[in-house]
């Protein structure tokens, strides 16, 4: 197996693996009330307009504005509420003037009203002014023996359509509600559902095998014996990818034989739609994942070696068009290389932009050295001193798992940078 002479930058190793990589979103049929976090594969548009009657939107009384005009606490307007609009069901009367309907949060406003004034503006006055028939040439339809009229009095007055929620004014028939590539939210399924839309087409989740292999590695569960360590790659990965949008799927450890590793990175390859092998990647007589991923099809591996601290020792690879991954074995440059290619990678296949990272502007408390050729990323805890946000660097060598635990984010110290120093102003990515 060659060694790698010239580590290759991670924007232009990213650009190489994507030539090579030709994503497909594969739609499938998914339950609104099962979709949280799914990316629509299809656009979504209204059926119908929403809402589709005139809605109340606070407790009180429906009136004609005309009605109110002028009304203050001094010098009030008086109507006579002659029905109630009964929430969820279809009003059967029609306000002429002079007249107000008792309504609720949500309800239908009746017809011949245009505005709804709040209950805490009004005041209850009395028996009704004038009296309520059936037929009075005002088009008004009670059911006396259901509904006793009162008088009120209104002092504030309303402009026509407030307090009101017009048919459409939320979400028009046939308007485009969420676009292909969107990541459903708990407000977006109550989008949804408002609508009647109860399926959506949804991108399959990518599928990913994650090999862990290392005669040294044994299950979290196991006591480790001399010279040996629990697996927490496999698991660390697996929470990654399913923040991703992927479904993780795991194997058996791999002991360091190149029959067993063949084995286990074929198993994955041939059940999962990526497969990310973690340690073997460093180039020496035990570099076994390179040969087991080139065994995988053409064109095999394209990247062997990024310029980047901590994940130096990476392979980015596509076989028969389905990209393969070996991460170094040490959980912080694994993930460090995780989430700079195979999260993006997940991303692709679902159709959806990059994950939006979160970011912290903070004032760095110690200097970072760089090391000329290579992207630097340093752990750094937040603190806060007088009002200010500081960046305090955690340094460790990437086996150290707590180096991750005890950070709350990366600084990036860019390629060929001569360092950054105490005070300067960074910015933090966030966990």
């Amino acid at each position: 197996m060659p060694e790698f002479l010239k580590l290759l930058p991670a924007d232009e190793a990213w650009e190489i693996f994507t030539q090579h990589f030709t994503p497909v979103v594969v739609p499938e049929l998914c339950r609104v009330a099962d979709a949280l976090d799914r990316v629509l594969a299809r656009d979504a548009t209204a059926p119908h307009e929403l809402p589709t009657f005139v809605r109340g939107t606070v407790d009180g009384y429906a009136v004609q504005a005309a009605d109110t005009h002028g009304a203050t606490p001094g010098m009030p307007a008086y109507l006579d509420v002659v029905a109630e609009a009964a929430m969820g069901q279809q009003t059967d009367f029609i306000l002429g003037p002079g007249q107000a309907a008792l309504a609720h949060t949500g309800g239908m406003v009746p017809q011949g009203a245009d505005a709804v004034v709040m209950i805490e503006h009004t005041n209850r006055a009395g028996p009704p002014m004038f009296a309520v028939t059936k037929d009075e040439g005002r088009k008004t339809k009670t059911s006396p023996a259901a509904f006793e009229a009162y008088s009120i009095e209104v002092m504030r007055a309303v402009a026509a359509g407030d307090n009101c929620i017009q048919p459409g004014e939320d979400v028009t028939a046939g308007e485009l509600i969420l676009s292909a590539g969107h990541t459903l939210r708990p407000q977006d399924l109550g989008g949804l559902l408002a609508v009647g839309i109860t399926e959506v087409q949804t991108a399959r989740q990518p599928r990913v095998g994650i090999v862990s292999q290392g005669d040294e590695v044994v299950p979290p569960e196991q006591e480790p014996g001399p010279g040996q360590v629990r697996d927490v790659n496999s698991y660390t990965l697996a929470g990654y990818v399913r923040r991703a949008g992927g479904i993780p799927l795991t194997y058996p450890i791999a002991p360091d034989t190149q029959e067993e590793i063949d084995a286990a990175v074929r198993a994955a390859f041939d059940e999962a739609d990526v497969v990310v092998v973690t340690a073997g990647s460093s180039v020496s007589y035990r570099d076994l994942t390179a040969h087991a991923i080139n065994a995988l099809g053409r064109p095999g591996v394209l990247v062997h070696g990024v310029a980047i601290r901590p994940g130096k020792p990476t392979i980015l690879a596509v076989c028969e068009g389905k990209p393969v991954f070996g991460l170094p074995g040490n959980p912080v440059s694994c993930i460090n290389i995780f989430g700079r290619f195979v999260t993006p990678t997940l991303r692709l296949l679902l159709g959806a932009p990059p994950l939006k990272t979160q970011t912290v502007a903070a004032k760095l408390a110690r200097n970072i050295p760089a090391a000329s050729g290579r992207a630097d990323y340093v752990r750094v805890r937040l603190e806060e001193r007088d009002g200010e946000t500081w960046a305090v660097p955690v340094f460790g060598k990437s086996n150290l798992i707590y180096t991750l635990i005890r950070s709350d984010g990366v600084v990036e110290v860019s390629l060929n940078s001569n360092g950054i120093a105490a005070e300067t102003m960074v910015r933090v990515v966030l966990d």
